[in-house]
Order: structure tokens, then sequence, then C-alpha cells
């Protein structure tokens, strides 16, 4: 018989709600305050030298630090949390907290482009080797192992493909010789997949995206195991990273209404994009929340839900003249590299040379898309027209 005491464990979106804040520590005020500070004081010298306050210095963290920090180590599940300036500086402060000169690290070949690029141009420069690996590797990540591999990065789904990996099969692998594994898991956000219940020790976003929602701020996550806590925390203290008050407080009030937003991202793609694939010029969707998606039975085995972006690709015919005639005619399809807000966005994609350990082939014109918050039917008729407008 359970105790009288005890409280059942919150649901997800009572968790979004009430985490991170305490409104009795502060007046009573609904939302955490905004502090924008350097300078700590201390009462006398004795707390000072002993550190005996909860507050040293803003770099050491603020209340507002503390809000997000501690909402996202509840929803994530995590040991801690670091906020980023940035969706590419989480990355590279998550691989950096775990590897060093000599090392050896592996990163799925669907990785977003950035994260590609700093691990061409940065990781050689400090002495960690570098090889990229085929997303639907699975267990067989075992065979790419060195001596020296500390650390396995993983993305699902992929960039601009969407390809799905078994993250649970490689985290298990990787664990095996001790290596640290990281997920960069903008694309669901914690709302629709946990890694760390997967194996994950290091849980990454972009919370430029979906945890800010509103295209107004640049900002970053790290959520740790326990085994990968120490590490991160010492090693963003050491460089002395700070993210400022304001784009803190644009990612808690994101927070509150993360989980309703992604619903309704979900529902439009879903409309839109089940009217797009019945198209002439439409040759392939690409989309796990799809059942006609290679990918679907990971994507619903370790998922709970499907964002707003993805992808399609134009049948072989297509020329670039008539795809970028198609991107130019859209109107409430803004043409935008970022994505996560409120607004519906589109990109060109070209597939082809965007890979190395697993070449793609495929030389097709395609457009990724950002389903926003718009009505799914305006977003369609756009579609339409700019469709008749590039085909005729």
């Amino acid at each position: 018989m359970s105790s009288t005491n005890s409280k059942p464990p919150l649901r997800q979106d009572t968790k979004l709600a009430h985490a991170g804040r305490d409104p009795l520590a502060f007046h009573g005020f609904v939302n955490p305050p905004v502090v924008h500070a350097s300078t700590v004081l201390y009462p006398d010298t004795k707390t000072m030298v002993t550190g005996a306050q909860t507050y040293s210095y803003a770099r050491r963290g603020n209340p507002t630090t503390d809000s997000l920090e501690g909402a996202m180590k509840e929803i994530e599940g995590a040991a801690g949390v670091k906020i980023a300036n940035s969706g590419l500086n989480a990355i590279a402060l998550a691989i950096l907290s775990c590897v060093k000169s000599g090392d050896h690290i592996l990163i799925v070949d669907t990785a977003y482009g950035p994260t590609r690029h700093f691990a061409d141009t940065v990781l050689p420069g400090i002495g960690v080797s570098v090889t990229f690996y085929d997303p639907k590797i699975g267990a067989d990540i075992k065979s790419l192992f060195q001596e020296n591999t500390t650390a396995v990065f993983t993305e699902a789904p992929g960039s601009l493909t969407f390809e799905m990996q078994d993250v649970p099969a490689i985290a298990a692998e990787a664990r095996a010789i001790g290596a640290t594994v990281l997920m960069d898991n903008t694309w669901a956000s914690p709302i629709y997949c946990q890694p760390l219940s997967m194996g994950v020790d290091l849980s990454i976003q972009a919370g430029t995206k979906y945890l800010v929602g509103h295209s107004d701020a640049m900002l970053g996550t790290v959520a740790a195991s326990e085994r990968a806590w120490e590490k991160l925390d010492a090693f963003c203290g050491a460089m002395g990273c700070h993210v400022a008050p304001d784009d803190i407080y644009l990612g808690l009030r994101g927070l509150r209404t993360l989980s309703v937003r992604l619903e309704r991202h979900q529902r439009n793609t879903l409309a839109v994009l089940g009217w797009l694939k019945d198209q002439p010029n439409i040759d392939r969707i690409r989309y796990p929340g799809l059942e006609s998606d290679p990918g679907h039975a990971l994507w619903k085995r370790d998922f709970s839900g499907a964002s707003g972006l993805c992808a399609f690709d134009f049948s072989e015919s297509t020329t670039q003249e008539q795809a970028y005639a198609f991107l130019d005619a859209l109107t409430l399809y803004g043409l935008g590299y970022s994505w996560g807000g409120f607004e519906s966005l589109a990109i060109p994609v070209r597939l082809k040379g965007s890979r190395t350990a697993t070449p793609v082939n495929l030389d097709r014109q395609s457009v990724r898309l950002h389903i926003g918050l718009e009505d799914p039917e305006d977003l369609i008729a756009d579609l339409d027209q700019a469709l008749a407008k590039a085909f005729g």
C-alpha cells in the first residue's frame, strides 16, 4: 500500500507548465525573474572565501538560468543540463566535453551540415580523428570501433534525408566500450523523444527551433546522463559559457506551450503531406511519421510524435529552374534556413554529394519544408498555386 504522502509522477504536459519555477520564492509572480547581472555581492569575507552562498558570479548561474536548466533537467530526466547560445554551440560543447587529442569519434553521415563542418575543421585541428558512418548501421557500429574511440554521435531523423537510426542498438554497443553516446534530438525535442532513456549520454537540441518557438532567439541545450554530467559541467565552466537572460526567458516562455504547438505542427504536417503525396510532380515524401517512410518502424518504436520538418523530391524530369520557380511562387512559406517557429518555411535541397560514408547518388530537385501553425488548407492552396506556376 502506497504512502498517503507520496505523489504520483507528473505527466509531461504538467511538467511543461510547472517545471523550473517557484512563484513563492519570487513574491508570488508566476514566472521567474529575468536577472541581468554580472557581479554578485557577499555579506562577509567568510562567506566569500568558502563559497557558502547560492550564487558566486553570474557566469556560473543566476535564478534565470537555473529556471530553464532545472526545467529541462526534469523534462529530459537528466542528471544536469547546460544552456548554450545556439544549437551548433550546444553540439560543439557536448562533443568537446567528451573527446581530447588522440581520440576518435564516430559521427552519423546524415548529421546536420554545420555539425559536419565542425567535425571536418575544428576536430582535426585539436587532434581528434573522425569517421562518418551509415545511419542504418545499427549494432554493427562495433565494426568501426578503434582502440581510441571515445564518442559516438547520432541524429534521428537525419538532416535533409530524414533517415532513422537504431539509436538504442548503437548506444548499447558504444557503452560496452565506455564511449559516450550523443544525440541531436532537435527534430523531435524531448516531447516526442527521450534520448537518455535509450542509452544516450548527451541529449542535444537547438532550442532556437521548437523550444523558443517564435523565431526570436538563439538557444541550445545539452542534457546529460549521470556518467556524462561531471565532464559536461566542468567543461562548460572552463569555457566560460553563458547565455543572455533575455534569450533564456524566451526559452522559458516557449517551453510552456511546447507540447501544444508540436501537436499542431504534427497535425498540419500530416494534412499537408497527405495532399502533397498525390500530386503528379512529386516523387517521394521524406517524413518518418508516415507509414510509407522506410524509417517508420523505428520512429514508431522510439518516438511518440513527429514535428513539422519534412522534405520531398520532385519527379526525375524536374529541372532546377522549375524547382526554383516553385519556391519563388510560394507566398505563405518563407525562404529561410531555420525552422521550428510558428511560420512555414521552405528551402531548396540537393542530396547528391551531401555524404561521404554512404554516398547519395539521387540527382533530384528536392525541397525541405517546415509546416507552421497556419491553417493547413491555406498552406495546401499555396503549394497548389506554386506547383501550377512551376509546371504549367
